[in-house]
């Protein structure tokens, strides 16, 4: 007896794609949900031709090098204006300015200009991101500023009628991603989450695949992000200039500070504010920064991101004990339609395994560059599926430019980003589960409709906050009150 599925003529499945010709008609023989298709536009659309003006909260190392160089280098294409950037440091608002306001050539090794990058003169520098929400000329602000402040800055930056770029994770914990959450649907404001290798070619394809319906149900994907840097990951070379008397390490006086406002009584720390992410009280370590990178574009290539229904990380520090965040992390996320997704990080080992996204009727193997991909069916569907490979996809690599362009795109468009607040909140919620788990030493179950995390039993976990960390004790670093001082 013949395996083939059969359709109510009795034709195969291959046969019936090729009779409709399109894949339009296979998206809807098959039912499978493309997120942001046929969404209403936004009733903040700017006009197409309009120019954006931008300001920079956070202009440190991804702030300056991705941000404020790399949309400098694209201004007259994505046809913006640089008005303003902002920082504690006055040293980092000063090469920004600087770097925003002259004129640079672009040359080739002979000395030929290939091309301007015309300054803007008149950017206004600034220590304090409320004075950048004020100016009613900004259209638009990218936030890259330690982990906790993101909420705060977007959701105020919001409300004064502003779309936002943010860097991931989309906020520290949980409760305050919802905070944004909701205000992104009470403003109806654009915001783009920098996991920049969602924009990627590869990914694309993917969900287009998906949404043809060339994986049946959703069987597992999987993912890594892996470093080995010989001196230790995140252990960034501490400045010269960065003394208590350029930075505005705490919050006081009306003044906005570096330091989470629970921890002002903390002594400035060059440690602590170039190596962040080594610590707790400021961020997830693995599971803020390298794991966003794999789960939003795998989330976004799967066509309609869902929230996950449990959670489980196992998180270990072995090797490097100048921390107190893990040095290797694998998350596993269980989705309501029964698909699985494992993420696996690593700050003392490079070798990763492949991006790959299995369903009940194939495989997709996507490439580290973003600009590769191979489809192959299951053997027993081979007469119904051809295989498929796709090369030079684009974009790839650094698909920054390209994340900023969207972002730009969508402002202008009413569409929705690539790693916009649906997605991005679904992609927090596995972030936020995943650390609930890997520091209660449980599996964490979510209920997205009541918001409420519990444990197996049906017990409710109160995810972490800003007051709970306070009184943690955080590895060999003690509790929040003692960090530092």
């Amino acid at each position: 007896m013949s395996t083939k599925k059969q359709t109510q003529s009795g034709e195969n499945r291959r046969q019936f794609l090729k009779k409709t010709g399109t894949a339009a008609a296979a998206v809807a023989a098959l039912k499978v949900p493309v997120y942001g298709a046929g969404q209403a536009p936004s009733a903040n659309v700017k006009g197409a031709n309009e120019r954006i003006v931008v300001g920079y909260v956070g202009v440190g190392g991804r702030g300056f090098g991705a941000h404020v160089r790399q949309m400098k280098e694209f201004q007259e294409e994505n046809n913006i204006s640089m008005a303003a950037v902002c920082d504690v440091s006055s040293h980092r608002v000063a090469n920004a300015q600087n770097f925003i306001s002259r004129d640079i050539k672009r040359e080739t090794k002979n000395g030929q200009v290939t091309k301007t990058l015309k300054g803007n003169p008149k950017v206004q520098g600034y220590t304090d991101y409320r004075k950048v929400i004020e100016r009613k000329d900004i259209d638009a602000i990218v936030c890259a500023t330690v982990d906790h402040w993101h909420k705060r800055i977007c959701i105020e930056a919001m409300e004064s009628g502003k779309d936002m770029y943010v860097e991931k994770p989309m906020t520290r914990y949980l409760g305050e991603a919802y905070e944004l959450y909701d205000a992104v649907k009470r403003t109806k404001r654009k915001v783009q989450v920098g996991s920049q290798i969602t924009s990627c070619g590869n990914f694309a394809k993917a969900a287009e695949l998906i949404a043809q319906g060339k994986l049946g149900p959703l069987v597992l994907a999987q993912g890594s992000y892996m470093r080995n840097n010989p001196k230790g990951e995140w252990n960034y070379r501490i400045q010269d200039w960065a003394t208590k008397g350029d930075i505005q390490w705490t919050t006081q006086g009306g003044k906005i500070g570096w330091l989470r406002e629970d921890m002002k009584q903390i002594d400035f720390n060059a440690d602590h504010y170039f190596r962040w992410r080594k610590y707790l009280p400021y961020c997830a370590g693995l599971l803020g920064d390298l794991v966003p990178h794999r789960l939003f574009p795998l989330m976004r290539a799967l066509g309609k991101p869902e929230f996950p229904s449990r959670v489980v990380c196992l998180g270990s520090r072995h090797v490097t004990p100048d921390r107190d965040v893990s040095d290797n992390t694998q998350v596993m996320a269980e989705f309501p339609s029964g698909g699985a997704l494992i993420v696996t990080s690593s700050s003392i080992h490079g070798e990763g395994f492949n991006e790959l996204i299995r369903g009940h009727y194939g495989t997709i193997a996507l490439s580290s560059t973003g600009d590769m991909l191979e489809y192959k069916p299951e053997k027993h569907l081979a007469e119904e599926f051809d295989p498929e490979t796709y090369t030079k996809l684009t974009p790839n690599g650094n698909a920054t430019p390209q994340h900023h362009k969207n972002w730009l795109d969508c402002i202008r468009s009413g569409a929705e980003p690539v790693a916009g607040i649906e997605l991005a909140m679904r992609v927090q919620a596995v972030i936020s589960l995943a650390e609930i788990s890997e520091r209660r030493g449980t599996m964490a179950h979510f209920d997205w409709k009541t918001r409420k995390v519990t444990d197996g039993s049906g017990k409710e976990i109160k995810p972490f906050d800003y007051a709970e960390e306070a009184k943690l004790d955080h590895g060999p670093y003690g509790p929040i009150e003692e960090i530092g001082g």
